[in-house]
């Protein structure tokens, strides 16, 4: 296997050892718009490399995730997602097919006053809509 030269720096860079385990997680995940679950990226990986384990690709999105190359974000099953767009951005998940988008970031307008936090420092956030794809609603449209 070659290594993609951007992926390989991203892992060598955030102190991370390269390993054919690490760059396929996060080539899977820097593929496309994925926000896939742990299980989901084991299935896609398996079908190529049938060696990896389980356990390797939940090991494995802890470390990306602790070095900052992965994001990791809860959903409505108890399954976290994962995304490798590290870029400011809020989510979109469809209530009847499930799919999760990336909706450009905007900034929550400020309060008159803040919310009480209850002593809480905010690191960051993120919002995520809920609703029905555009997909899903001409779907339901034409029947």
């Amino acid at each position: 296997m070659t290594p993609a030269p951007d992926i390989e720096h991203h892992l060598r860079a955030s102190g991370l050892r390269f390993t054919a385990q690490r760059y396929g997680v996060l080539k899977y995940l820097a593929a496309g718009p994925y926000h896939a679950t742990a299980d989901e990226i084991y299935a896609a990986l398996t079908e190529r490399e049938p060696l990896v384990s389980r356990a390797t690709v939940y090991n494995t999105l802890k470390e990306l995730t602790r070095a900052g190359l992965v994001r990791e974000f809860p959903s409505d099953s108890n399954a976290a997602r994962y995304d490798a767009n590290l870029h400011p951005h809020h989510h979109f998940v469809c209530d009847d097919c499930g799919a999760v988008e990336d909706i450009a970031w905007f900034e929550l307008p400020r309060q008159s006053g803040q919310p009480d936090l209850g002593g809480h420092n905010i690191r960051s956030y993120e919002v995520v809509f809920r609703g029905t794809c555009g997909q899903c609603s001409r779907s339901a449209g034409a029947s």
